[in-house]
């Protein structure tokens, strides 16, 4: 009963405007669509909007070299750094995908302030810790986030929320970059 009336409202409304307007508006089909599915995918829609196109080659030329998909990449550097090359965390960890100082020194990463570099960097170690958790991906990045000692020390995800969260955020946002 609400369900037809919100739709006749609707019905109301468009008829309206299509009066006022010169292009011929079709919304003959009644509105099913949730309002929580409209603002999902419209959230989606902005995240899309979020990622620089300009890191898409480097990211591509990372997930290629290194077997990840870009949605990984992309994932991991939306929950590091929010896209900005210039992120640098109270613990140190610098760039878009957050590398520590001497992790970067271990990687041969020279300037983790310039994308190329840092991107090549985070996809080589995130490769480094799906072959050490032998593919586990929710393993793998607790590891990035937290250190492999720890997933080691607890024999999985540590129990820092701030790792449970990530863990979770990441594994989230791969369908918003796929």
């Amino acid at each position: 009963m609400i369900k037809n009336f919100v739709n006749d409202i609707f019905s109301q409304k468009m008829h309206e405007i299509q009066k006022r307007i010169p292009v011929n508006l079709n919304f003959s089909t009644p509105i099913n669509t949730s309002f929580g599915k409209v603002l999902s995918n419209e959230v989606s829609n902005l995240q899309k909007q979020d990622f620089p196109k300009d890191f898409d080659k480097y990211i591509d030329a990372a997930a290629q070299k290194y077997n990840l998909s870009p949605a990984l990449i992309k994932s991991v550097i939306k929950a590091e750094s929010n896209f900005n090359p210039k992120a640098l965390s109270r613990a140190g960890a610098q760039g878009l995908m957050q590398l520590m100082p001497a992790t970067a020194r271990e990687l041969q990463v020279t300037d983790v302030w310039n994308p190329q570099q840092n991107i090549e960097g985070g996809a080589k170690y995130l490769r480094q810790l799906l072959n050490q958790f032998e593919g586990n991906l929710p393993l793998s990045l607790a590891a990035y986030n937290a250190g492999p000692g720890n997933v080691n020390r607890y024999g999985g995800i540590p129990p820092f929320a701030e790792t449970q969260n990530y863990v979770k955020s990441i594994l989230e946002n791969l369908s918003v970059y796929t």
